[in-house]
């Protein structure tokens, strides 16, 4: 399956945080809402009828994984699956221990929950270009290591992880490997050898408030929820079934176009990363330049301030995120950032969707020196 997204919203470069919703969503939804409004769970002939779809769904969001559907379940949303992933491990392993371990760089949600666990955390640096070197995560495992987390790429700056490498060594002492690949799933092959894996539908184009949890047979996962019947008693409560059936068929689509949209992100992610060295003064580009995602470019400009830059490129009509804006709740820089131990003042997150105008593209690059310039004078850091 496979069509065209129409352009996305002008100026909006931040897919990271949620590509704009494929035009198939809302077809797929208002059908699914006429056909599939009953309870699967139920003998009677619309209620088979919303099971037919709710099982077409889990099949083809299986397919995308590449694992078998009775271990994908849907959850309310991508934060909910890696709540209810590392639970579900801890509680699992309880018996052989506390003890986690993570990449220094996990996504908040991932971090929360491992706190939220309780017991000794254990976390991995990560090189200049935010990436673990394996054997570092494996000398961190431990006889009580309950579980491991490390994402496929990371959100901030979009290098891709050695997960593979890491679930040999994870695997070889039975520990089990729970990855966060929000950003890669729909992006082309996933890696192999994880335990448990989440996702989160608005990544890829899907609906918001859809998420998945993948646990592979065999893993020691085990509820923190009451029991339900329902999602192989995993995730409690009816599923949005409208909503599930529209990101799987999303997610089908962007699979199908996932080699094209790859290479034409890359193209144009190279010129921002070479264009903003070479246009903007006093400015770091961060992030692996190769082995990383397609769409996401990220860079700090010295005497700026990450908030006030998105602000000035709002105005612009860009929308853009930023990992270091320190808000007057937080006052704290990227966690991601100050883990590569890179600059981190005035941070700029830039995220391709997969539809996006290349004018867009060019007219970012026109724009982002004069409002650097604008900023570093507001701060009187012009011509420092």
């Amino acid at each position: 399956m496979s069509s065209t997204p129409p352009p996305s919203p002008p100026g909006y470069l931040d897919a990271a945080s949620g590509e704009p919703p494929h035009p198939l969503v809302r077809a797929t939804w208002e059908r699914t809402l006429a056909q599939g409004w009953a309870d699967p769970a139920r003998r009677y002939g619309a209620g088979r009828q919303a099971r037919l779809l709710l099982d077409s769904a889990r099949e083809a969001v299986a397919a995308a994984l590449a694992v078998r559907p009775d271990e994908v379940v849907f959850t309310g949303s991508g934060t909910q699956a890696v709540h209810l992933g590392v639970s579900g491990l801890g509680l699992g392993r309880a018996r052989v221990g506390r003890h986690t371990v993570t990449s220094a760089v996990e996504h908040s949600s991932v971090l929360h929950a491992v706190e939220h666990l309780g017991g000794e955390r254990s976390l991995v640096a990560v090189d200049l270009v935010g990436r673990v070197d394996p054997e570092a995560f494996a000398a961190a495992l431990r006889p009580d290591t309950a579980l491991a987390c490390l994402q496929s790429a990371n959100h901030e700056v979009g290098t891709r992880q050695p997960v593979e490498p890491v679930a040999e060594r994870c695997a070889a002492l039975g520990v089990p490997l729970l990855v966060d690949a929000a950003q890669s799933v729909g992006r082309g092959p996933l890696p192999l050898g994880w335990s448990v894996l989440t996702a989160s539908a608005h990544k890829w184009g899907g609906p918001p408030g859809v998420g998945v949890l993948a646990v592979r047979t065999g893993a020691r996962w085990r509820s923190p929820s009451p029991v339900d019947e329902r999602e192989a008693g995993r995730v409690p409560g009816p599923v949005n079934l409208p909503a599930v059936l529209a990101a799987a068929t999303a997610l089908q689509a962007v699979a199908a176009d996932a080699a094209r949209d790859d290479a034409r992100l890359r193209v144009l992610t190279e010129r921002i990363r070479s264009t903003v060295a070479a246009t903007v003064p006093d400015v770091e580009v961060v992030g692996d330049p190769h082995d990383r995602l397609p769409h996401i470019v990220t860079f700090s400009c010295l005497y700026a301030d990450g908030e006030s830059l998105m602000d000035e490129l709002d105005r612009a009509g860009f929308a853009v995120s930023s990992g270091s804006s320190c808000t007057s709740s937080t006052l704290e820089p990227s966690h991601v950032l100050v883990a590569m131990g890179v600059l981190s003042q005035g941070n700029v997150r830039v995220s391709l969707p997969r539809s996006v105008d290349e004018a867009d593209v060019d007219r970012f690059l026109a724009e982002l020196p004069a409002a650097v310039a604008r900023v570093r004078a507001r701060l009187g850091a012009e011509g420092l």
